[in-house]
Formats: C-alpha cells, sequence, structure tokens
C-alpha cells in the first residue's frame, strides 16, 4: 500500500483535479485515525507524509519518567536514552513509530474508508467551485444510467441528475444517448449528485434560443417571457433594442432553421414567436395568435384583460383544453377572459338592462356609469362610494350609497355559460 501510495495520491489529483495538500492531509488524518484504535487512544501522535519515500511515518510524543505509570503517554528514561542520550526526566521526546504497513488488517481498511471520504469531499468541492457558476446554463451530455426514474447524465468531469419530474413527457432516453439540459441548482453538500438538470423548465427554451440566434447574444434581441407546456407547447415574447431588427424574424432564422432547431431539441414543442409590448391591448392580441382579436378591455387596476373575438375565432382563441388563452395569460402575468362577440353583446345588453332595473336609475344615469365601465348592477353594487362620487359630479355621497345600496337589491344579469368561452390568469396569491 504504501510502496504504491505516492503514485496513486499523483494520479488522482491528476485525474479528479483535486488539491494534493488537501488529498495528503487527508490521508494523514486517516493514517492517524487508524494508529489511536491500534495502539490508544490516549497516545499523542502525529503522522506524516514523506514525499520521498512516499511512506506515511507515524511519531509519538512521551514524557521522560523515572517510573512508567501510564505506557501510552510514558517513556523510562533509560529507554529515551537508547533514542536520544542527552534526554532529561520530565521531556518531551517525539519518536518514530511503526508505518502504515505496521497497523493491522482493521486499522488499515479504517484507513482506507477515511481516505476515500477525504477524496469524495474534495471531488465534490471541486465540482461545486467548477459549476457554482454555471447555473442556468445549457449544458451537454451523454445518459449514464437510470435509477428510479431519474436520468444520471455523465457531463465528462462529473455526473449529473435529470430528475423524473424535469423529463420531458412521453420521451425515452437510453444508455449513451446524447441528451441537452439546463443545469438549475448546484448543492454544494449533495449526498448523491451535486447537479440537477432540467428539460421542462421554462428558461431551458429561452437559453436554447440564445444559442441559436445570435442577435439575443449580442443583446440586440431579448425574450422577455416565457409560458410553456413542456412538450406540447410554448409562447415566447421578444423585442429589439433596434428598430430595424425584427424580433420575430430573427428567432424564426431564414425558412425557420432557427426555430425549427429548437422545436427539433425539444421533440417537436410548438413554439409561437411573439412580439412584445408595453400596451396590454396590442399584447394580448399578439399573445393570442393566431387568433385574430376583435376589441380588448384593459382593467389595470385588477390585472384583467377582456378580450373579444369574433365567433368563429373563439375555439381558436382559446385552444385545445384552454391551452392557448392560457399560455397568453401565463405569458403576461394578467387574467385573461376571452368571449365571443356573440356572448359580449348579450352580456352588454343584460348588463344594462340590471342598471335600469336598480332603484333610482334612469336612462341616462345608466348610459352614464355603463360609458364609465360599470356595466352591471353587480359591478355597481362593488363600486366604492367615492369612485361612484367622481363619476357622478354634483350627486352627493348620500346619494351614492342610496345607488349603491339598491343595486345589493336588483336582480343580478343573468351569467349563463356559452360553450366554448374561458376564463384563464395566474392562480390567486400567485405574481404575474
Amino acid at each position: 500500500m504504501i510502496s504504491e501510495l505516492k503514485r496513486v495520491i499523483d494520479q488522482i489529483c491528476r485525474d479528479k483535479g483535486i488539491n494534493r495538500e488537501l488529498l495528503v492531509k487527508g490521508l494523514e488524518e486517516a493514517v492517524m485515525s487508524a494508529a489511536k484504535k491500534k495502539f490508544g487512544m490516549r497516545r499523542e501522535m502525529e503522522a506524516q507524509f514523506n514525499d520521498e519515500t512516499g511512506e506515511v511515518e507515524l511519531y509519538q510524543f512521551r514524557t521522560v519518567v523515572e517510573t512508567i505509570e501510564d505506557e501510552q503517554t510514558q517513556i523510562s528514561l533509560e529507554e529515551a536514552r537508547q533514542l536520544d542520550p542527552d534526554v532529561e526526566l520530565n521531556d518531551e521526546l517525539g519518536s518514530k513509530m511503526e508505518n502504515v504497513a505496521e497497523l493491522g488488517r482493521i486499522a488499515a481498511q479504517s484507513a482506507k474508508q477515511v481516505i476515500i471520504q477525504k477524496m469524495k469531499d474534495a471531488e465534490r468541492d471541486v465540482v461545486f467551485e467548477m459549476f457554482k457558476d454555471r447555473k442556468g446554463e445549457v449544458v451537454n451530455g451523454i445518459v449514464q444510467r437510470f435509477e428510479r426514474g431519474n436520468i444520471i447524465i455523465n457531463l465528462g468531469r462529473t455526473d449529473a441528475i435529470l430528475p423524473k419530474g424535469e423529463q420531458m413527457p412521453r420521451r425515452s432516453y437510453h444508455q449513451g444517448d446524447r441528451i441537452r439540459a439546463l443545469l438549475i441548482d448546484v448543492r454544494p453538500d449533495a449526498r448523491d449528485s451535486q447537479l440537477v438538470l432540467s428539460r421542462t423548465d421554462k428558461q431551458f427554451v429561452a437559453k436554447l434560443f440564445a444559442i441559436e440566434v445570435p442577435e439575443i447574444a449580442e443583446g440586440i434581441v431579448s425574450i422577455l417571457a416565457v409560458a410553456r407546456e413542456p412538450g406540447v407547447r410554448a409562447k415566447i415574447a421578444v423585442s429589439s433594442s433596434e428598430s430595424d431588427v425584427d424580433p420575430v424574424g430573427a428567432c424564426v432564422g431564414m425558412k425557420g432553421s432557427r426555430v425549427q432547431n429548437v422545436v427539433q431539441e425539444l421533440q417537436g414543442e410548438r413554439i409561437d414567436i411573439v412580439p412584445w409590448s408595453p400596451d396590454p391591448a396590442k399584447f394580448v392580441s399578439h399573445a393570442l395568435a393566431p387568433a385574430e382579436v376583435s376589441m380588448v378591455v384593459v382593467d389595470e387596476e385588477r390585472r384583467t384583460l377582456q378580450v373579444v373575438v369574433a365567433d368563429d375565432q373563439l375555439s381558436l382563441a382559446i385552444g385545445r383544453g384552454g391551452q392557448n388563452v392560457r399560455l397568453a395569460s401565463e405569458l403576461m402575468g394578467w387574467r385573461i377572459d376571452v368571449k365571443s362577440e356573440q356572448k359580449y353583446q348579450k352580456m352588454m345588453e343584460e348588463g344594462f338592462q340590471s342598471l335600469l332595473a336598480v332603484k333610482g336609475v334612469n336612462q341616462r344615469l345608466a348610459e352614464t356609469l355603463y360609458d364609465q365601465g360599470i356595466n352591471s348592477s353587480l359591478e355597481l353594487a362593488e363600486t366604492d362610494p367615492s369612485t361612484l362620487a367622481e363619476i357622478l359630479e354634483g350627486v352627493s355621497p348620500e346619494s351614492c350609497m342610496a345607488l349603491i345600496e339598491a343595486a345589493k337589491l336588483a336582480p343580478a344579469p343573468k351569467a349563463e355559460d356559452v360553450e366554448g368561452e374561458a376564463l384563464a390568469g395566474p392562480e390567486e396569491g400567485q405574481a404575474p
């Protein structure tokens, strides 16, 4: 073991990139631990690696006494002077002990385990230092093996894990397959894989476009938002810092080459590239494409958009299972209510009629409320009195309060659903 120790240390440090001093220190600690188990835990000892001989040398330190009472910590004057003629009583004498080869099988095995653990700790530190600043990057690897639904991927210097929940649906891999994924976590103290990958993260789509589109790498084109249902469909919102650069065209590429490269990497996931706009009405019109939007009512305070489309565009705007409107809502961070023109007109008519049913509201007052965005008795009942007083100039606060109370007693407009209509938006409490 010892004769080959130096060669093994050099090889490990070279192959694993481990600091040599750190490994040697771990080896010395391992030998010390094994020696104390064999020779006594109270002994004061020191282990030193001799780089010239390739051996770990053990030294023990004992007090020189006349009569030995504890052989682990004391040495007789007679024996001490055989080692050092000038030694005196009560001196601390250091002497070389047996080497690692003489520690015995059990002690040597203990030392081996400590060495292995130190090597793993050092290797883990190396991996963390190597990848800690690469979080959020796309990495390339080879499928190594499968563990309980997770995929272990070899990245060259180390392995990473692609958890089952981060894998694309309906996609299987085989050992040896090449794979790309997003590095989403680098864990310093993980017992198993320190590196965690994902192919379902929405930023994986953005990073793939950054690889394919030079304008993104140069900072001319930016991806401002991503919405995604992995393996099925995604939407990205893009903008350009230069007026003569079309952000959508840049991402699509010549004859669709750039976007097709991304689609191919995502196993056919459909990708809609949407021009971003600070105007929510314009943005939602792009986000719901290919459906054509007839009208948008914006509620800035509630971050809600009421979108009206032609009757024959409704199913296209909503998408299969509500997917299109759901992704548009996620992309914008706004709640989107999609209605057909027929339903919207019916709703408006019913809402206006419900206002007329409120005690104290005549045709002129109903028109004023309607023009100010209060479209039904239900909305009037929920209006703040101070807001209503601002809308109805010259009407006293008492009269405004009376109208609100009357609206609470009036019949609410019918809320019949029309097949195919949808309401989509961030879950309650979710930040847009």
